[in-house]
């Protein structure tokens, strides 16, 4: 039988401390299914502004993916910023994150929208996206956000995010849970605009890694390997 893991960085992890081998195959990526889900039409006031950052996260509301590091960024910018964020999702954290944006005023800045089958228009809308988890396998929304033409900043966790962003020369990374590194590169993304498209570009050049009908074949390969022997 063969183990199979969705990042290179997860392949390293498992065989540093369990001394387990793998075979890294990486999740599908349907691009053009994303560009044709991105055109349907979702109605959004929020990121109207055209003079605010427009911010987004998806993700579930677990204490995995810290959306509290990315409150307090937000909360500490709020005045250095015009900011919107939006975040996307439902989860156990919930009443966690609304009690936050009511302590500390936010409410204007920052919308929470419900469970969504189809995020990529809201997506599409923003400049940014962040992902603030503490650990991941291979985040499926940053390849999502890349192929929408969206800069991402990221926790720099295991596993997945600095793969995808080969570093920090496809995005941006910052330490997990410190919420005054992940204001200093949202501030950096505002300021140095002409760079982080340089960022991004490369990162979107390096896609095909990723590409849905490659790694499908992969899939088939190693399963037709197996049963032949």
């Amino acid at each position: 039988d063969s183990t199979i893991v969705n990042s290179l960085e997860f392949k390293k992890e498992l065989y540093d401390k369990f001394n387990v081998k793998t075979v890294c195959i990486y999740n599908p990526l349907d691009k053009k299914k994303i560009v044709r889900l991105s055109k349907k039409k979702k109605r959004n006031t929020f990121f109207k502004d055209s003079r605010s950052l427009k911010i987004i996260n998806i993700a579930r509301f677990t204490s995995q993916k810290d959306h509290l590091t990315l409150l307090k960024a937000v909360n500490f910018l709020k005045k250095i910023l015009k900011i919107k964020l939006i975040i996307v999702g439902r989860g156990s954290c919930e009443n966690k994150m609304r009690n936050f944006i009511y302590k500390n005023n936010l409410e204007k800045i920052v919308k929470i929208y419900g469970y969504t089958q189809n995020p990529y228009p809201y997506l599409k809308q923003s400049n940014l996206f962040v992902l603030s988890s503490k650990f991941e396998g291979l985040p499926n929304v940053l390849l999502e956000s890349l192929v929408l033409g969206r800069f991402v900043i990221s926790s720099n966790c295991p596993t997945g995010p600095k793969e995808i962003l080969l570093g920090n020369k496809g995005g941006l990374l910052f330490k997990p849970g410190n919420y005054k590194d992940l204001a200093k590169k949202i501030l950096f993304f505002y300021k140095n605009k002409k760079i982080c498209k340089k960022k991004l570009n490369f990162a979107i050049k390096n896609l095909d890694r990723f590409d849905y009908n490659k790694n499908i074949k992969k899939y088939f390969k190693l399963v037709s390997e197996k049963l032949k022997n």
